[in-house]
C-alpha cells in the first residue's frame, strides 16, 4: 500500500503525481448556449478524452475522475438514463485506445446498481487494461466518499471480525487497504470545474491534504490549456502538512525520521 501523504511529504513539481477532478458544469454549459442538457454531457465526454491525453503527456501517473455520484440518482430519470448510455458508449469507444496507450482503467463505486450490460463492460475493460502501468485512470461512478469509508469499515470487520470487540486496534493503516482508492497515492491536486467550491462527498478520506483548485470554467471548456493553468497554480503551492516553512528546507529523510 502507498504511504499516506499525511505521513510523508510528496515533492511538488510541475505536474502532480495524482490528479482528481470533479467534472462539473455540463448542463449549465448547454443551458447558456440554449442547447439541451444532453449536448453538454456529450461535449463533456470529449473533454474527458482531451484531459486524459494532456495528463498523460504531462507525466501524471494517476488520474481520478468523479463521473457519477451516489446523489446523482436524484436527477430526472431521462438524464440519468442518458448518462448511463454515454458511459457505456465511452467505454466501448475508448477502451481500445486506452489499451494501446498503456492506460489502466478502474471503475470505483457501487456498480451493482448499474444494469448488467454496463457491469459486464466495466469488468471487461478493467481486465483488458489490467497489465498497463503508464497511467492509472480511475472513474468514480455511483460513488460517494461516505459510502467509501463505511464500505471499507464493513469490509475490514468482515475480514477481521474480532475487531468489533477491540475497536481500539483499528487505526488508519488497518482501514486504508479497504478503501476504493487504496491502490493509489492520495491525490496531490483536486480540480473542480463549474464554479462551485466544495468537494461534494468525493474521496473525503483521501482529500485530507490535497490542494484544492476551483475554476469557473464549465467542464466542456476545460482542456489542455486550462489543465496547464491548474498545474502552474499547483506548482506554486507550499505543501506543509502541519509543519512550518522552515522545516520544509530540511532533508526530507530527517522529517520522516521525526514522524513525517
Amino acid at each position: 500500500m502507498n504511504t499516506s501523504s499525511t505521513l510523508g511529504i510528496p515533492s511538488t513539481g510541475t505536474a502532480p503525481r495524482h490528479v482528481a477532478i470533479i467534472m462539473d458544469g455540463n448542463g449549465r454549459w448547454a443551458t447558456r448556449r440554449h442547447l439541451p442538457r444532453k449536448a453538454g454531457h456529450v461535449r463533456g465526454v470529449d473533454a474527458v478524452r482531451n484531459v486524459v491525453q494532456a495528463c498523460g503527456e504531462a507525466g501524471v501517473e494517476y488520474l481520478t475522475l468523479f463521473a457519477f455520484s451516489s446523489e446523482n440518482w436524484r436527477r430526472p430519470p431521462e438524464e440519468v438514463s442518458l448518462l448511463m448510455r454515454l458511459f457505456m458508449q465511452a467505454i466501448e469507444r475508448e477502451i481500445g485506445k486506452l489499451e494501446e496507450q498503456g492506460v489502466r482503467l478502474r471503475i470505483v463505486g457501487d456498480i451493482t446498481a448499474f444494469e448488467p450490460r454496463l457491469q459486464r463492460l466495466i469488468r471487461d475493460a478493467e481486465l483488458r487494461t489490467a497489465g498497463n502501468d503508464r497511467m492509472h485512470l480511475t472513474v468514480a461512478a455511483n460513488y460517494g466518499g461516505r459510502w467509501d469509508v463505511l464500505n471499507a469499515m464493513r469490509a475490514l470487520l468482515r475480514s477481521e471480525p474480532h475487531l468489533a470487540s477491540a475497536p481500539e486496534a483499528i487505526d488508519e493503516a488497518r482501514l486504508a487497504p479497504y478503501l476504493s482508492l487504496a491502490f493509489a497515492p492520495e491525490p496531490d491536486l483536486l480540480i473542480r470545474t463549474g464554479g462551485e467550491q466544495r468537494i461534494s462527498n468525493f474521496a473525503i478520506w483521501q482529500l485530507a491534504y490535497t490542494e484544492l483548485y476551483f475554476t469557473e470554467r464549465y467542464w466542456p471548456d476545460f482542456g489542455a490549456s486550462a489543465l496547464a493553468e491548474a498545474f502552474a497554480w499547483y506548482g506554486g503551492r507550499e505543501r506543509r502538512f502541519g509543519r512550518t516553512s522552515a522545516q520544509l528546507v530540511q532533508d526530507p529523510m530527517t522529517l520522516l525520521a521525526q514522524g513525517g
